[in-house]
Order: C-alpha cells, then structure tokens, then sequence
C-alpha cells in the first residue's frame, strides 16, 4: 500500500526522471512521524498537565543527579535554546516553585538552578506516565526492529551532531574578518 512518501516520490521521478529522489522514501517519512511524534507528545504532556519547555528544563535538572543543579549556562547548552528561553522557563518554574536559584559560595557572580522537592516530585511524575504512555507508539515495532531502528538513528544522529560540534568550533576559533573600508550593515 502507498502512502504519501511513495505518491511525491513517483511524481517527482515522472517529471524529473534525471533525478535521484530516494532519499524521499526515509526524509519524508522521518519529517511527517516527527511531526505526529511532537503532536502526540504535545497532547499527552497537556494531559498530564505539563508542556515540553517545562519538561526540557525539569528533566535537565533532574537527570543531572544529585544535587539537581546546574548553571543557566548548562542548561542553555544542554537544552539548545536561548539564554532568553532559558530565563523565561526559569522565571514561570520558580513561580511554580519547582526550582530556586541561589548563589554561588565560592563566586557571588554564578548562580545555580536546582530543584526543588516539588520540582523532583513533578518532573518524576511527568516522565513516569510520559514514558507510559509514549511506549505506546512503539507498539507497531517489534522488539528487534525497535532495537534495529535505534542503532540506526543512533548512528545518523552522531554524524549530524559530530558536523554541527565541528560547525560551531570552527565559528568560535575563527572570528569574522573585515575586509578594510566595509562596514557591517
């Protein structure tokens, strides 16, 4: 049976036959599931009361292990966004009373994010029936092709991550040059 991956990569191949479009058949798919993976966890974290921006800065915590706390700067590389987003999910978690920010003893400049026993108790939560009800999609999948498919993406994620790692050292070690007399605009 055909689904839409096969249906726009037959009609390329009909009208650009000069072309290879097999990368269709995995893109496609992977894009259109990641789409109805964000849905659905979207769905479920509302269901269960919580949001995946609330979720990324609680499980970041939580999974750094004990004493839960990390600087806003960890926690802004840990989960890719900005430093604004970081502040603004640390201002609503620290409303909620999840998380506290205190000072550092040896560097009154840093603080720390940790979090608080309700913040465990929450994040604890949310994961638990989180991971319930996500192993549901996994149900069409074997336990073979699950294990299969991991190891896959696993290995495609490293070289997309390896990439941007080089990617964004490189901007770090080389700063812009300025050809004389041009002003940035």
């Amino acid at each position: 049976m055909k689904d839409v991956a096969d249906r726009i990569r037959e009609a390329w191949v009909r009208e650009r036959p000069d072309l290879d479009f097999s990368s269709i058949g995995i893109l496609t798919r992977l894009v259109r599931i990641s789409r109805h993976l964000q849905r659905a966890r979207s769905v479920e974290l509302a269901a269960i009361g919580s949001d995946a921006s609330m979720l990324d800065l609680l499980a970041t915590l939580r999974r750094a292990g004990k004493p839960y706390r990390l600087t806003p700067g960890e926690l802004e590389q840990a989960s890719l966004v900005s430093a604004g987003a970081i502040s603004q999910r640390l201002d609503r978690a620290e409303r909620q009373g999840l998380v506290r920010r205190t000072r550092d003893e040896g560097d009154r400049r840093v603080f720390h994010v940790e979090l608080t026993g309700a913040g465990r108790a929450e994040v604890d939560r949310v994961v638990a029936e989180l991971m319930e009800r996500e192993s549901e999609l996994l149900q069409p999948l074997t336990e073979e092709e699950r294990h299969l498919l991991e190891q896959l993406l696993k290995r495609w994620l490293k070289r997309f991550e390896r990439d941007s790692r080089t990617t964004r050292d490189a901007r770090r070690a080389s700063p812009r040059q300025r050809e004389p007399g041009c002003r940035r605009g």
